[in-house]
This record gives C-alpha cells, structure tokens and sequence, in this order.
C-alpha cells in the first residue's frame, strides 16, 4: 500500500520548490545583471578609446593648424620683405634715372650766403623761425653777421650756439618766411649716391655743383669718423653750405677740401649735425629754466 502523502508535507513540498525557483530565478537574474555590466563596461571602454582617439587627432589637427598657419605668416613676412625690396630697388632705379633739376629752384630757396666783416660763407635753414646752420670757421672772431637770402634780402643774423670741435653754428634772423630743408639720415648715405652741393663760392651767390658720393665715414681733421667724401667741386665761400640728395634731404653740411687736389670735398654728415643742434637747444632749455 502507497503512503498517502498529508497536507504539510505537500505544503512542504511546494515551498521548497518554489524556494529552489526562487533561487535559480534570482542567479539567472544576477547572472544576467553581470553580462549586461560587462556590455556596458566594454561600449564604455570603447567611447573612452573613441574619445581619446577623437582627442588625439583634434591635437594633431590642432598642431598641424598652428604649423601651416606659422608658414603661411612665415611666408606672408618673406613675401612683404621681398616686396619692400622691389620698391626700394625701384624707387632707387627711378632716382638714378632722375637729375636734380626738379628740385634745385625749391632748395635754392633754403640756402642763404653767410656774410661777415671778416670772411664769407654759406648756410641752410633748418627751422621755420629763422634757424641757419654754417660752419663755426666761417663766423668764427666775426663782429657783426650777416645772411643774404635767396630773395636778395640781408638779414642781421645772432649766434645761438656754436661746437668748434664739429666746426657748427646755429645762426636766427628775425624771419619765418623761409622754408627749412630736412636732415637726412647720414647713416643711409651710399657710396655712388648723386648728391648736389648748394653755396655761395667766391661770392657767386646761389650755385650749385653736381657730383657722387665718393666715400663715408672719413676721419676730419678733429679725429671724428664723421664725414662724407664727395667729388662735388667745393671752393671757398661753399663752406657751411648743404650737400643734399634727391630727396632734398641734407645728408651733410659742406666743410673742407682738401688743397692742391681736385674732387676731394668733405661734408660733416648729418647725423652729427643734428646731435650739434639738440645740444645747443637743450643748453637754451636749461639757461632758460
């Protein structure tokens, strides 16, 4: 005979069952939690390999933007050096290609015949109030001082300072009608450069002679490396006068020559010219304070 099976233990029987599914359920479901994890653990793994990738390549873009950008204004540089070249080359062909002609009726103007009780001279305006610079020599023990303009019109002249040493001095007339020439930059002078030398020689007021630059940088008889030679005819009466360039600059202001020899001029440059004429203003400034 089967032994009948009670109540409880089907109860038993069924929890236990139930239990067991229970626990396979709850394995199947944490097994299948971890599969899940593991599949976003590696699409996560494979966006950071993504991104970094992305990273690297906008690094390398960036870096290979900054080097052509780097070329291209390395480029742009060299191309407006070259460019500035070309003009200058022009500008120097056309100036080689011109005479002075064009500007000798306009300079003339600025050029003035310094006259004294003792010797003769020449001189240029270099400010609009009435400030002429000559040489120190041809004023030099003078009494009285005197300019002649190119209007025929003599103006008493005063000394406002002087540097025997670089043989300049700075004269003012009363008068601001007369227009003043630039000083050039002497350091750009160039050996060959055509430049014209405007003065007052034996008394012939107003002439103007033609030549080149023959050499820069010559030592004067004050030990200065200072002056530019120039075949341009000099005779008494030109010195303290301008030699001028094509720009109607002066690059120099006519000193010496050298005696018994022909085409041996010098011009005291301009560059120290013009340290001479801020040294006097500057002692003007500090007597007037």
């Amino acid at each position: 005979m089967h032994k009948r099976i009670s109540t409880h233990e089907k109860i038993l029987y069924v929890t236990v069952v139930v239990l067991i599914a229970a626990t396979l359920f709850q394995a199947y479901s944490v097994y299948q939690l971890k599969n899940e994890l593991a599949v976003a653990n590696l699409e996560l793994k494979s966006q950071n390999i993504i991104m970094n990738s992305l990273q690297q390549e906008l690094v390398l873009v960036q870096e290979r933007t900054t080097s052509q950008f780097s070329t291209i204004s390395s480029q742009i540089k060299e191309s407006s050096s070259k460019i500035s070249n070309i003009q200058k080359d022009i500008s120097n062909i056309q100036v080689k290609s011109q005479d002075f002609s064009g500007i000798v009726e306009e300079v003339i103007k600025s050029v003035v015949a310094v006259v004294t009780d003792i010797s003769q001279g020449s001189g240029v305006f270099i400010k609009r109030e009435g400030y002429i610079i000559t040489n120190y020599h041809v004023i030099e023990n003078a009494r009285k001082v005197r300019v002649l303009t190119y209007d025929n019109k003599l103006h008493d002249a005063k000394i406002i300072g002087i540097s025997r040493g670089r043989d300049i001095a700075l004269l003012q007339i009363e008068s601001d009608e007369y227009s003043p020439l630039k000083l050039g930059d002497s350091d750009e002078v160039k050996i060959g450069q055509r430049v014209i030398a405007v003065g007052n020689p034996l008394g012939l007021s107003f002439s103007v002679t033609e030549g080149i630059v023959s050499a820069v940088d010559r030592v004067g008889p004050n030990g200065l490396k200072a002056y530019i030679q120039t075949d341009v005819p000099i005779n008494p009466g030109n010195s303290g006068g301008p030699l001028i360039n094509i720009k109607k600059e002066i690059i120099g202001i006519t000193n010496f020559k050298i005696g018994g020899f022909e085409s041996l001029g010098f011009a005291i440059d301009s560059n120290h010219v013009q340290e001479v004429i801020e040294e006097i203003f500057k002692k003007l400034e500090e007597q007037n304070q």
